[in-house]
């Protein structure tokens, strides 16, 4: 038989064991509720004057609101459902989304005023040191950014981006945008291991954070969806192309944005190119693109 002190002593062991399992749920379960609340990226009603003497000082790091219908596009709304803000929080989101328009629109005032065009370049392309050289020269909206592929992170591209739109005019956004970079049929090569397809785009959160931020730069003011041209490569060269472009503008809501990646040799392409470069030198470099002979030169 065994003894009664022992039978004891296996008895309290057990409750004490149940004891802690209990409190690391209790503990797991209010961290959980923690990340949630983090997550949904609730911010406090402030008065106009105080959010917009703060709003160009923050970083874009900081949690951002985000409208409640961009929740129904995430693979996670059944949770995120369970975390919905309440009446005062959507009331809150609606002012955070017009005081910022109303931002924009006191930063576009002025008949001079002519809506930026961020162009995001690729240190892999082949000569894309070049580009920023052959763009429209009558058109001084153009905002070329040569950023480094083998060592820059969506935050770097980030920073510039927000720092280029504040030396051109403080408090505007971006109502066209082309990225310049390598890929293909369904995926887009933008930094050094990290290559967005629609997969990847829904599983890494870097990725998908990366997305999210970009649209804070984009138009409130836009009667039309704002535009993310793609050069470089043929995005739409697959089925997954256009997957991958409906994930990204889900992600990117509740601002409105739609992509393009057309042939460079189609009417379309050759209007996209207009948009950004002088045609004339375009053509020079892409014929010169892999050639040893492309000089600054030819290019001025």
């Amino acid at each position: 038989m065994s003894h009664p002190g022992r039978v004891f002593r296996s008895l309290a062991e057990r409750q004490r064991r149940k004891s802690e399992v209990e409190s690391a749920a209790i503990i797991q379960r209010n961290f959980r509720k923690h990340l949630r609340m983090v997550g949904s990226r609730r911010m406090k009603a402030q008065t106009f004057a105080e959010r917009r003497a703060k709003s160009f000082n923050r970083s874009w790091s900081d949690p951002t609101p985000v409208k409640q219908d961009s929740l129904t596009d995430s693979k996670d709304s059944g949770e995120l459902q369970g975390t919905c803000c309440t009446p005062d929080e959507a009331r809150c989101e609606d002012m955070d989304w017009e005081e910022e328009r109303e931002m924009e629109r006191l930063a576009c005032e002025g008949d001079d005023f002519i809506p930026p065009k961020i162009m995001l370049i690729s240190s892999k392309v082949p000569k894309a040191e070049y580009l920023p050289n052959i763009i429209k020269r009558d058109d001084p909206s153009i905002i070329p950014i040569l950023y480094d592929h083998e060592h820059a992170t969506f935050d770097d591209i980030l920073e510039e981006i927000e720092k280029r739109l504040t030396a051109y005019r403080r408090g505007s956004k971006i109502w066209r945008m082309l990225i310049f970079c390598q890929g293909g049929p369904g995926h887009l090569y933008l930094l050094k291991n990290k290559v967005a397809t629609f997969a990847k785009v829904e599983k890494e959160e870097d990725m998908s954070q990366f997305w999210k931020r970009l649209s804070r730069f984009m138009s409130k003011l836009n009667p039309e969806p704002n535009l993310i041209h793609i050069m470089g490569c043929y995005v739409l060269g697959n089925p997954n192309g256009e997957k991958l472009f409906q994930k990204l503008k889900n992600l990117m809501r509740p601002y409105s944005v739609t992509f393009e990646s057309p042939l460079e040799l189609s009417a379309q392409g050759k209007e996209m190119i207009e948009m950004y470069f002088d045609f004339r030198l375009f053509r020079l470099w892409k014929t010169r693109q892999h050639s040893k002979l492309l000089d600054y030169e030819d290019l001025l």
